[in-house]
């Protein structure tokens, strides 16, 4: 059993959510929300925000933490578990450029309704709907952007 640690970003600008689409040699083929492995000597927000940067070209900061998701995987001879820890972000432009080197090959800021629909994992679903609901709940409470 071979155990991982990732962090990643639901980026929220003017109520859209930021998706990456990555398709790897026609077998991976999916729509999913920005994360990546944390470095050495990075804590779980840096990961994040540096994740969120590099496979979407968008500079985003960070408002709260939205929880973890786990889930298991095949690799060759073994298993991986990852665990992945979740933060609602906020960015002040829809600028994005999907990262090609890691297999992106398109990204874009969506509706709630239309996000949820096209990403593929249910825990990604899962964290959006959280991440989405403290969102609303800040902009309710005129607490969104404020920084």
């Amino acid at each position: 059993m071979i155990e991982a640690t990732s962090c990643g970003g639901v980026v929220i600008f003017r109520g859209k959510i930021l998706l990456l689409y990555k398709n790897y040699k026609n077998r991976y083929d999916a729509w999913v929300l920005p994360k990546g492995t944390v470095e050495e000597g990075e804590d779980h927000e840096q990961t994040a925000l540096r994740e969120v940067l590099e496979e979407s070209g968008s500079k985003a900061s960070i408002v709260k933490y939205v929880g973890k998701s786990e889930y298991t995987f095949n690799v060759s001879d073994d298993v991986v578990e990852k665990e992945v820890h979740w933060y609602l972000m906020t960015t002040d432009s829809y600028y994005s450029k999907p990262q090609k080197a890691e297999y992106f090959e398109d990204s874009g800021f969506y509706k709630f309704h239309e996000a949820y629909h096209l990403l593929k994992f249910p825990n990604e679903r899962q964290i959006l709907e959280h991440a989405y609901s403290d969102y609303l709940d800040l902009k309710r409470k005129n607490m969104w952007g404020t920084r």
